[in-house]
C-alpha cells in the first residue's frame, strides 16, 4: 500500500506543478500582448494634445467670430483686465489699466487693437472722456471695464454715448458700480454683451464695493 501510493503522490505533485507552470506562461504571455503594442507603436500612444482655447473661454468662437473676455476690477486692489483674440490688451501687469473706466477700441473687421486708455472719473476726466468717445471711428468695437469709482463724474453726455453704443445701463452707472460692456459706434439696438452690479451695502462682496465681473462670448466681426 505504501509504495503504491507513492506514484499517485508523485503524479499529483507533477500536475500542480504542471499547472502552476502553464498558469504562469499564461499570465506572462496575455501581459506580453498588451504591452508589446503599446512598445512597438511608440507615440502612437502619447496623450493627446491639450486644445487651448482663445482668451481661455469655455468654448472656442466660429469662424468670422472673435473671442473676448473682459474683468471688472476688484473693489480698488485689483485692476481690470481684457483679451481678445487671446491677446491681452489691457491688465495690471501690462500696467496700462486705472481707476474709473479703462477703454479699448478694436477694428470690428479685423480684430486689430486700436487704442486704450482708462478715465478717472473721481478726479475730472470727464470732458477728456467725451472727446475720447466722439472721436471713435465707425467700425470700432469698444471695451469698457469699470475699476474702483466709474460713475461719480459722469455726464449725461457720457451716458448717452455709451447708450448709443448699445449699452443698457450707461445712464443709470454710479459711485462705485461694476460694469463690463462690449458695443460698438452706432450700433443698432442694445448689445448683448454687458454686465451692470449695483453698490450697494446689502450686497456688496467687498467693504464697499459690489464683486468684480467677467464678461466673455464670441462678437461677430461686422456687428452692424
Amino acid at each position: 500500500m505504501r509504495v503504491s501510493g507513492l506514484p499517485r503522490l508523485l503524479a499529483l505533485i507533477f500536475v500542480l506543478i504542471t499547472t502552476w507552470i502553464f498558469v504562469r506562461s499564461y499570465i506572462s504571455f496575455n501581459m506580453k500582448t498588451i504591452r508589446l503594442p503599446r512598445w512597438m507603436a511608440g507615440s502612437a500612444y502619447k496623450e493627446k494634445p491639450v486644445v487651448k482655447i482663445k482668451c481661455g473661454l469655455s468654448k472656442s468662437c466660429p469662424a468670422n467670430f472673435l473671442a473676448f473676455k473682459i474683468t471688472s476690477g476688484a473693489a480698488n486692489v485689483v485692476g481690470p483686465s481684457m483679451c481678445l483674440e487671446d491677446q491681452v490688451i489691457m491688465s495690471p501687469v501690462k500696467n496700462n489699466v486705472g481707476r474709473g473706466l479703462n477703454i479699448a477700441l478694436v477694428n470690428g473687421t479685423t480684430g486689430m487693437i486700436l487704442r486704450q486708455k482708462s478715465f478717472d472719473m473721481y478726479s475730472g476726466d470727464a470732458s477728456i472722456l467725451v472727446k475720447f468717445l466722439k472721436e471713435i471711428p465707425a467700425g470700432m468695437l469698444v471695451l469698457v471695464a469699470s475699476y474702483d469709482d466709474p460713475g461719480t463724474k459722469m455726464n449725461d453726455e457720457i451716458r448717452q454715448l455709451f447708450s448709443s453704443m448699445g449699452s443698457a445701463y450707461a445712464k443709470q452707472l454710479g459711485f462705485r458700480d461694476s460694469w463690463v460692456f462690449l458695443g460698438a459706434r452706432d450700433l443698432k439696438g442694445k448689445s448683448p454683451f454687458e454686465q451692470f452690479l449695483k453698490n450697494s451695502p446689502d450686497t456688496n462682496k467687498y467693504e464697499g464695493w459690489p464683486e468684480l465681473l467677467e464678461l466673455e462670448g464670441c462678437v461677430p466681426r461686422k456687428v452692424y
